[in-house]
């Protein structure tokens, strides 16, 4: 048994991501973040769908669109395949703690 929020560091430089579940079909991943946001020449395009969650903290997603979203404590979201985001900010004050479900079809 492990618990989601262990081993989180008090400080570090770049974004943490660890895989938690990994199949053929699906991947859930802890990404752990404390004012990082996404490279500014980079989008996400991922071939599989994402749905993620904030467990602890907050960032803002910006898609291509144009579309900018806050997500705090418990809020959720889909990421349809292909959907072009990044991360612009995420709390420089306390550490986010996202759980990131990746699966394909």
């Amino acid at each position: 048994m492990k618990n989601i929020f262990s081993s989180i560091p008090e400080h570090f430089r770049e974004e943490i991501f660890e895989d938690l579940l990994k199949t053929e079909n699906i991947r859930i991943e802890r990404i752990l973040s404390r004012g990082q946001s996404s490279p500014a020449q980079g989008w996400y395009d991922q071939a599989e769908h994402e749905w993620v969650i904030v467990l602890e903290g907050s960032g803002i997603l910006l898609f291509e669109d144009g579309r900018e979203i806050t997500l705090t404590r418990g809020d959720y979201l889909h990421i349809p395949a292909h959907v072009r985001h990044r991360v612009t900010w995420t709390d420089p004050d306390r550490v986010t703690v996202w759980l990131a479900v990746f699966y394909s079809g």
